[in-house]
């Protein structure tokens, strides 16, 4: 019925078969662009302003770039600061290396898993049955990441041009829409690159490794570049430093878009030619051949659920370690700088008075917490994924029952998240404690596990979405996490209800270090979460099998 459905899915909908798969693959791109643009856009505009609500006087921008204008690790890690006295300067110093380093991620991911992943899942096989060639049909999918990337501009642009019409922030719309673009251009060359290594590798997994290879190596050159060692030439080896080139709001250079658009195009044709010269399910480069199967975590649901997530969760778990280390080695200097009064202030409103690096890790955790809620939504939708993409069938068929594959799921990613967790104060301390930043080990690790039960309670919203309605479960997931991070933001900055506060789950995480975990409503976040996977589970016992 599926291959019916392919054939003839262009003549019922009116669409050429020249087009139809850059339409399936816009589509799914145009989703995941608009969710990453709202993103984007909302750490841009809490970037611009939260600086005018916190930085109000002279004196208290000049302490700001004492502390990091000339600071080489700082640069290191997250680019120059120039001009960290203008509300520009720091938007940019705050948010672009961050967003730079997510669109790259988010474009590897999505154009291997739209390439590659289709690929492996078949589906590309029915598609590759119409009227097309795999030259064809790739570029056609490339047109559709293009679609993709356009919508995460647009949203970028459009939240950065209104925040940059308040009068204190005064960003004007050119500005604001090249700003856009320098963001998302890392995107688009790790799209392209994403397309030629789903031509090399032989599974998803390992494009998706050999993209991130390049990620990599690319960070550490433009990290070599901006540590002050005299190395600043070293930006142009660099994809990520030609980014960081462009200079958006300080001081804007547009010809650093060629290098960029050049790279671009050339891997975009190269992935193109590959994919005809390589049969279907082929890789270019050869996959290893192992005389014994790999057997391993295949005796249940349990095993095979590791088995399959296994990749993802150790990226995470780099990703929050690595973002837990960063933190912990910025928190002396950034703890420093909180001394003002109406810093003290917009701290205090995020729960976390005083000041020190205790003050600053209580609400750079909120990140964390960030990331590990991500990792939630993840294991929610590879749960939702096992169902659609019907592999789940192949299970129950077998004397394991709906509940069992359920939970075990569930139990996996609860020990993910308790991980990270754990991971996540582990590396802070360590990060920490090479700066003498004065911050315990058991008070990092008390913060670490005090991001896990926002992330719980998502989980189980999650998975109460599959058991009772199974389409929705990635809108769901997202725009529950998407809405408490927007309103944590936003009460932040300014004042909310405190019935709209109440809705974020972020909100209702004491902001540790700088206070002690408030673990009785930690508690609570759990049973909710805890209530939602009961339910979820009693309705996917009493429901069909739903596809995509």
């Amino acid at each position: 019925m599926n291959t019916d459905l392919a054939l003839v899915g262009p003549a019922r909908t009116g669409r050429s078969p020249g087009t139809v798969i850059a339409h399936l693959t816009a589509r799914k791109a145009i989703r995941s662009g608009v969710l990453w643009g709202y993103i984007f856009g909302i750490v841009v505009a809490s970037s611009a302003l939260s600086y005018v609500s916190i930085y109000k006087t002279q004196a208290q921008r000049h302490r700001l770039d004492v502390a990091f204008g000339s600071n080489n690790a700082t640069s290191a890690l997250f680019g120059p600061a120039a001009r960290l006295q203008t509300v520009a300067g720091f938007t940019v110093f705050k948010a672009s290396m961050t967003l730079i380093i997510l669109g790259a991620v988010w474009g590897l991911l999505t154009s291997t898993r739209l390439l590659r992943g289709e690929e492996d899942s078949g589906r590309w096989e029915l598609l590759l049955a119409g009227q097309t060639t795999r030259r064809r049909a790739t570029a056609q999918v490339i047109a559709g990441l293009a679609a993709g990337v356009g919508a995460l501009w647009a949203l970028t642009a459009l939240i950065t041009i209104v925040a940059g019409r308040s009068s204190k922030v005064h960003i004007a719309a050119g500005p604001a829409m090249f700003l856009a673009l320098a963001l998302v251009s890392s995107a688009v060359m790790f799209l392209a690159i994403g397309a030629l290594t789903s031509q090399l590798g032989a599974t998803r997994r390992q494009a998706a490794a050999y993209a991130a290879t390049v990620l990599g190596v690319s960070y550490a050159v433009r990290m070599a570049a901006d540590s002050g060692v005299g190395l600043h030439s070293l930006r142009w080896a660099s994809p990520l430093g030609w980014v960081e080139e462009l200079q958006p709001l300080t001081a804007p250079r547009p010809l650093a878009l060629v290098p960029i658009i050049a790279f671009t195009i050339a891997v975009l044709i190269a992935a193109v030619h590959l994919a005809g010269a390589r049969d279907l399910g082929a890789s270019t480069v050869p996959d290893e051949v192992h005389d014994t199967p790999h057997l391993r975590l295949l005796s249940g649901p349990l095993g095979l659920a590791i088995r399959l997530i296994r990749s993802t969760v150790m990226g995470w778990g780099v990703a929050i370690a690595v973002s837990g280390l960063l933190l912990g080695l910025v928190a002396k200097a950034a703890g420093g700088t909180i001394s003002g009064s109406s810093l003290k202030t917009v701290f205090t409103r995020l729960g976390a008075p005083g000041a020190g690096a205790d003050a600053y890790l209580g609400v750079a955790f909120l990140m964390v917490a960030i990331l590990v809620a991500f990792s939630a939504v993840g294991q929610v939708t590879a749960a939702r994924a096992e169902e659609s993409a019907g592999r789940l069938e192949h299970l129950v068929v077998r004397p394991f029952s709906r509940s069992s594959w359920f939970w075990g799921r569930l139990l996996v990613a609860v020990s993910v998240l308790v991980v990270s967790g754990v991971i996540a104060g582990l590396f802070t301390w360590l990060g920490t404690a090479s700066e003498h930043a004065g911050v315990g080990f058991a008070t990092t690790l008390s913060a670490g596990l005090n991001v896990v039960p926002p992330a719980l309670c998502i989980l189980g919203i999650g998975a109460l979405v599959i058991g009772i309605w199974p389409r929705a479960t990635s809108v769901a997931t997202y725009g529950v996490l998407t809405w408490s991070l927007l309103v944590e933001i936003i009460g932040g900055i300014g004042a909310l209800n405190h019935w709209v506060l109440d809705t974020s789950v972020f909100h209702h995480m004491a902001a540790a270090p700088a206070v002690s975990p408030n673990w009785g409503t930690d508690a609570i976040m759990v049973a909710v979460g805890a209530a939602g996977a009961v339910i979820g589970g009693y309705g996917l016992t009493r429901r069909d099998l739903q596809g995509e």
